[in-house]
């Protein structure tokens, strides 16, 4: 089930309602509860206070940003002879396939590789062929070459110092294969998808309703629980910007989601997991020095606007007009400005 758990605000004249029960003061500016026993009270702190986003997500491994896996994209010609299978991992630096017998590498990458490359050439695939080989710069220099005939060596390729178009494929980090579209023994035709991967970092994929899209930010702290109700970290790395309609729980009803991504500060904490449901609260805002109170002690003003009703050292209770701010749903507080002071004792109504 999905849960939104921030509120955004509440408009002037509303009632706050708790377990069923809307709580409006009276016009005499009491509230209708029983003035023969003591009120439950909570006290008014100050301090540092945040507010969540709560929702359902996914934890797996990084796809693109629209939720798609990476192509590979075969450039060899010949034969395949040897494929990886669902669930491998392979390393940049690595045997991808073979074609022919032949090794195609496995390089890290964004730029796709679209020529031959020797001595001479620059420019960003080189860069990127250079950055494999641990060579500074974007030009294909004889310190290159020579990092690439020991590359080719270790991984019984032809060592000729040149990267022929179709012996490697580029993907942004290491891989983890989710779909091979190659089959044993059939042509390998250039321009064709060889493999569907994710990348072998660890992420978590929010679908959030797209209302709530203008609170969370790229950067916002998020708290993950897993399904052993342990808890891990992580930060909010993107915030989708095209809005995907799909089947609400309603009968006829759909919710229309954006994608967040979130990466984990510690991914050793998620070990095998792997398309596993977890919960998330993401931080989208904080308030240092709120005075705080309990979200239950808010009461809607029949006049309009909202009150607390505050018990003073006598025993009398009097109603104080405040104003709402940052609401923390998790732990079901909120930020109020009023005639109050850090340890004012409130009521907080029994329900």
């Amino acid at each position: 089930m999905r849960r939104f758990r921030v509120i955004a605000g509440l408009a002037a004249g509303a009632a706050i309602v708790a377990a069923g029960v809307i709580f409006v003061t009276s016009p005499g500016g009491t509230t209708p509860s029983a003035q023969s026993r003591p009120p439950e009270t909570a006290t008014v702190t100050k301090g540092q206070l945040d507010s969540q986003i709560t929702d359902d997500g996914t934890l797996g491994y990084r796809k693109r940003p629209d939720g798609s896996p990476y192509a590979a994209v075969n450039q060899a010609r010949g034969i395949y002879t040897q494929l990886p299978q669902e669930g491998d991992k392979v390393d940049c630096g690595g045997t991808f396939y073979r074609v022919d017998n032949r090794p195609v590498l496995l390089l890290c990458g964004d730029t796709p590789a679209y020529r031959d490359l020797s001595i001479g050439a620059e420019g960003k695939d080189v860069r990127q062929l250079n950055q494999n080989l641990k060579v500074k710069g974007d030009r294909f220099t004889a310190k290159t070459a020579q990092a690439l005939r020991k590359l080719q060596k270790k991984r019984g390729m032809p060592v000729t110092g040149k990267l022929p178009l179709g012996d490697a494929i580029f993907m942004p980090v290491s891989i983890r294969v989710i779909g091979v579209a190659g089959r044993l023994g059939t042509a390998a035709r250039a321009g064709a998808e060889v493999v569907q991967a994710s990348l072998a970092e660890r992420q978590v994929s929010v679908d959030l309703n797209a209302a709530q899209q203008s609170l969370v930010e790229e950067g916002n702290r998020v708290q993950i629980t897993l399904p052993d109700n342990k808890t891990t970290l992580g930060k909010v790395i993107r915030v989708g910007a095209v809005a995907r309609r799909g089947e609400g729980a309603g009968a006829g009803t759909t919710d229309t989601t954006i994608p967040v991504l979130i990466d984990l500060d510690r991914p050793q904490d998620v070990q095998k997991l792997d398309n596993a449901p977890v919960r998330v609260e993401i931080t989208v805002g904080g308030v240092k020095d709120a005075l705080i109170v309990p979200v239950t002690s808010v009461i809607g003003r029949a006049a309009g606007g909202f009150a607390v009703e505050r018990v003073r050292a006598d025993g009398r209770r009097e109603i104080v007009p405040v104003e709402l701010g940052l609401f923390d749903n998790v732990s079901g507080r909120v930020q109020v400005t009023g005639a109050l002071a850090e340890g004012d004792r409130v009521v907080v109504p029994s329900i």
